[in-house]
């Protein structure tokens, strides 16, 4: 007898393989025909209802396992849990600490002191601006010039979306399906890993040395034909290693035999340590880059500027025509302004410089505790501790807030850290330096039970 779970597969099946089993299944959860709780029938029973092998179902199970969509729970078997599960996702689990600190070093945004002045960009939009229409070019005249002036390679593919998760979103959304595997940073930006997670998309994470992604751990996942490669080419958050040139035409050489799109996510921007840099400088046609201007201009703009090949931007041009059409000219203006006003430039290269220093100087006082990190880039640094729960509730008691390490991670065996704001750390780096590594170094008290 061919049970309502089976036929539901078979009708949405678009390919018989385990994949196509997964997404047939998923999409049946998304739109309610399976509700929460429903208990998935016998691998063999699915498997002669469909007319496919045992181990094709279990493969698709697996697949809707590792995405969150159903859980194996003993002799209940295997469960429909809810589309999106009822814990905090990673980006909440790393901040889910921070409340009420003298020293809050748990958020990993800019100093809101070294973001440049609106009023003069304002001021000047007042007097000059149109509403435009409709049918006006998605990006204001100008503002590709002005974004090619430091942009790591030649481009002729741009487009302006809403802060870079609106970027990574739609590019993810456009190139994945259900099923699909990728590489990642270990460790990489919880909100990414929460993204991928509710695309039903695997993750392969690849640890990070002082020059970018570990190059033999790299190609091993690339034996694994990923669909695509995530990566922040500087001031990697949270580790703050800025890729170099040699490494990065190390990658791009491994990527370019290989049916793989590089999305590059430079969220520090123009605050970064290291000049722009890009696999797309050796693989445009396999690289879309995506430029944030939260942490150098406002996290409160929402823009940033994403370059690409020609047939990935043009698709999602058109599907943006299905929702918002084109990100707020007027917001662009705005960025135009600040991009090309002297005195706008002279203080985002303040922030920079300041940046720099602050995070030298907390890690130079943390060598001298013995807590060496690595990285010399960015506003954040990556703590190395002993035990992470004790180090968060170490440094809470001395009014001090930190990012939980573990939502960072994207591999099992990897040593615990906190990531730690250096950018909003502005004076008494000793003091700062010193309770950061007492903390490092405590331990959990709890014995056996």
């Amino acid at each position: 007898m061919v049970t309502k779970i089976s036929a539901v597969i078979d009708i949405a099946m678009l390919e018989r393989t385990s994949r196509g089993v997964a997404r047939a299944l998923s999409e049946a959860i998304g739109d309610g025909s399976l509700v929460e709780g429903s208990r998935l029938p016998p691998i063999r029973d699915v498997a002669v209802d469909l007319g496919l092998s045992p181990s094709t179902v279990s493969a698709a199970w697996r697949l809707l396992a590792q995405a969150g969509a159903v859980r194996t729970d003993g002799r209940r078997g295997t469960i429909v849990m809810s589309r999106r599960g009822p814990g905090p996702t990673r980006y909440r689990r790393a901040l889910q600490h921070s409340s009420h600190f003298n020293l809050d070093l748990s958020t990993g945004v800019p100093d809101a002191a070294l973001l440049p002045d609106l009023s003069a960009a304002l001021n000047n939009l007042h007097r000059g601006w149109t509403s435009g229409s409709y049918l006006d070019d998605a990006i204001v005249p100008g503002l590709v010039e002005a974004l090619a002036h430091d942009w790591p390679y030649e481009s002729d593919e741009f487009m302006i979306v809403d802060g870079a998760m609106d970027a990574l979103d739609q590019v993810s959304s456009h190139l994945l399906r259900f099923g699909d595997k990728v590489i990642v940073e270990n460790p990489s930006f919880p909100p990414l890993l929460d993204l991928l997670e509710a695309l039903g998309v695997r993750y392969v994470g690849v640890d990070v040395d002082e020059e970018g992604l570990v190059p033999a751990q790299f190609a091993d996942a690339l034996a694994q034909r990923p669909r695509a490669l995530f990566l922040q080419p500087r001031a990697h958050n949270p580790t703050g290693v800025s890729m170099s040139a040699a490494r990065a035409n190390e990658l791009a050489q491994l990527v370019r035999t290989h049916a793989v799109m590089v999305i590059e996510d430079d969220s520090a921007g123009s605050v970064a340590a290291a000049d722009p840099i890009s696999l797309g400088r050796w693989i445009p046609s396999q690289t879309v880059h995506v430029r944030s201007f939260s942490k150098s201009h406002g996290p409160d703009l929402r823009l940033a500027a994403m370059s690409g090949p020609a047939d990935v931007l043009d698709a999602l041009r058109e599907r943006r025509l299905l929702g918002q059409g084109w990100t707020s000219r007027l917001l662009q203006a705005v960025l135009l302004d600040l991009l090309t006003r002297p005195a706008t430039r002279r203080q985002v290269e303040h922030a920079r410089v300041t940046y720099i220093s602050r995070r030298r100087k907390l890690c130079d006082a943390l060598g001298r505790e013995g807590v060496s990190t690595m990285g010399n880039d960015g506003l954040n640094l990556w703590l190395p501790v002993h035990d992470e729960t004790a180090a968060l509730i170490s440094l809470a008691s001395r009014g001090i807030g930190a990012a939980a390490g573990s939502p960072f991670l994207t591999r099992g065996e990897s040593t615990p850290h906190l990531r730690i704001t250096a950018g909003q750390v502005e004076r008494d780096f000793a003091k700062v330096a010193h309770d950061l590594a007492g903390a490092a170094m405590t331990q959990s008290q709890a014995g056996p039970r």
